[in-house]
């Protein structure tokens, strides 16, 4: 799988028994060094730049510079030296230990892949004899055959979307536990893969902020007794997840620290990179209807019993000469909160009704915040990895094109192909979030054919509303343009309150075009797979006027 990089190891570039070669951490890229070379010998094609790129490019001087606010990850280099990102099995390289994502009775079946073939059968010995792990837990045996020193096993929480916030607390223990047993053994260099499973459903983005949010907090507290940790990847979206995302949590320069404030979610977890609930929080209040006059003075000790005499003293006036003012005084009861934010919504929905009355759908409620975005969005998405979405797929409402004139990928939506009568919408919205979740990661481009479309059949702009907010804010932020070709009065007047009722960032971005050939001069012929209708509705609307189509490759040419 890897070829050696140095001319002369000691070790590193030597065959296994499994036939990888085994690397040294200095052959391992350093997160910190920008210049760092990876080297493969199976390379995926997809991804051709070797060299780390820089994930983060502010699109406006506004955005980078975090309005002013304090980042939650400052920079801190002597950490950053400590980071590596790695494409390619974590046995193989040379570290004191590796990380094994399993289940709770540490089989080899359900082991990552290639592990035990690795290290050889008598690392399934000994993980027999330990008795199980619990999901979030770790234990550690010996690496056997391979070049590290200890195998650590953790095992990783299931996904369920009404779950969330306990798994993702599971997955942060698994990664905080894999490190305490690093230290605890006094070992000093650790390289992990993802702690997650495809049959596990845990989403592949998520679990990423919470590994490398968990690594950084546990590195801020104990970076004197860790010298390397190896973020290892095997899949080609994972690493392009690493390499967007690290930039977040272990900045290299102020650039990408100013910059990752306006990226960052809102929640990312308490000191140990934990999600905080405010709902589960142990409230304190005041004691009710405490005064401050003085007790009346007993006549006699003597007229109440023993015990009684301790509960005389304690009254209200003693208690609360003990109180602290500043400890009694908390933020706002979180159920308070809650109910303050269900009168705004409601606020709003009255507020709307005129749209309602309209004919534009339910456009209630107050905008989502970033974190209630981000939240939405991983929701759907998990559902949408775990559904059989093929029917809607077979539909072409949705599909993925080629490439606009700039080199931006295209999405494709067909107006005439969407018959709601026909579709179930929630199936359709996770179908969406599934084939924008690619894209929308960069700058993208929407090309919608109108052509042959009817607005009687069209959704509502209450649920163009609530399915901007399910992509959330990276699908506004990213989007470049939307191309629509074949616009019809009706189709003008719907995206004019779109902008008006819904979001004057996306729609202010439409593009009409009248004509195929106005459309490729934005996105080039050769990038789209385009109906048969949609060439003979250009015919008709324009008459044939200044090009012709060849009916065997549907290539448009212009007339001489």
């Amino acid at each position: 799988m890897y070829r050696s990089i140095a001319a002369t190891t000691t070790r590193g570039g030597l065959p296994t028994d499994s036939g990888d070669s085994v690397v040294t951490l200095d052959q391992v890229p350093r997160w910190s060094d920008a210049e760092y070379r990876f080297s493969y010998d199976n390379e995926d094609a997809a991804f051709p730049n070797s060299y780390f790129p820089d994930p983060l490019t502010s699109s406006s001087g506004a955005e980078s510079s975090g309005n002013g606010m304090v980042s939650r990850f400052p920079v801190d280099h002597e950490i950053n030296l400590k980071i590596y990102l790695w494409r390619g099995n974590p046995w193989n390289i040379e570290v004191d230990a590796v990380v094994n994502s399993t289940n709770e009775n540490l089989d080899e079946a359900h082991s990552s892949p290639g592990l035990h073939d690795a290290a050889g059968s008598g690392l399934a010995e000994e993980c027999a004899t330990l008795g199980g792990c619990r999901t979030g837990m770790a234990k550690v045996t010996n690496a056997y055959d391979l070049p590290a020193r200890r195998v650590i096993h953790t095992v990783g929480p299931k996904y369920a979307v009404k779950y969330h916030t306990a798994a993702e607390n599971a997955l942060s223990h698994c990664y905080r536990s894999c490190l305490e047993l690093l230290i605890d053994n006094g070992l000093q260099s650790i390289a992990m893969g993802c702690i997650y499973t495809e049959t596990k459903n845990y989403p592949r983005e998520p679990a990423a902020h919470v590994a490398i949010r968990t690594v950084r907090r546990f590195l801020e507290k104990q970076k004197d007794k860790i010298k390397a940790v190896v973020f290892c990847t095997t899949t080609s979206s994972d690493t392009e997840i690493y390499k967007r995302l690290l930039p977040l949590y272990f900045p290299r320069d102020k650039h990408e620290e100013e910059v990752a404030i306006s990226k960052l979610p809102t929640d990312v977890g308490d000191e140990n990179g934990e999600t905080i609930i405010d709902e589960r929080k142990i409230r304190i209040k005041p004691l009710p209807n405490v005064k401050k006059t003085l007790p009346k003075p007993l006549q006699s000790s003597m007229d109440l019993p023993v015990s009684d005499v301790g509960l005389a003293r304690r009254n209200s006036s003693y208690l609360d000469s003990y109180l602290d003012p500043a400890f009694m005084s908390l933020i706002k009861d979180p159920d308070q909160r809650r109910r303050e934010q269900w009168e705004k919504t409601a606020q709003a929905r009255s507020g709307w009704n005129c749209a309602k009355l309209l004919g534009f759908g339910d456009l209630g409620g107050p905008p989502l915040s970033a974190a209630e975005e981000y939240s939405l969005h991983s929701r759907y998405l998990a559902k949408a990895n775990s559904l059989n979405l093929s029917e809607i797929a077979e539909m072409k409402i949705v599909y993925r094109g080629g490439v606009d004139s700039e080199g931006r990928p295209v999405m494709v939506v067909v107006g005439a192909h969407f018959l709601l009568r026909c579709l179930d919408l929630e199936r359709f919205v996770h179908h969406v979030v599934k084939e924008f979740e690619p894209l929308i990661q960069k700058p993208y481009t929407i090309v919608y054919f109108h052509s042959a479309a009817s607005l009687d059949v069209q959704p509502d702009l209450g649920w163009m509303r609530r399915l901007q907010q399910i992509l959330g804010r990276k699908h506004q932020r990213n989007l470049h343009a939307i191309y629509v070709l074949h616009p019809t009065f009706g189709l003008k007047a719907a995206v004019f309150a779109l902008q008006l009722f819904v979001d004057s960032v996306v729609w202010k971005k439409v593009v009409y075009v009248d004509r195929l050939l106005q459309l490729f001069r934005y996105v080039p012929r050769e990038q789209l797979t385009i109906p048969d209708f949609v060439f003979q509705h250009d015919l008709e609307v324009n008459g044939g006027k200044g090009l012709i189509v060849d009916p065997r490759t549907k290539y448009v040419y212009h007339r001489q």
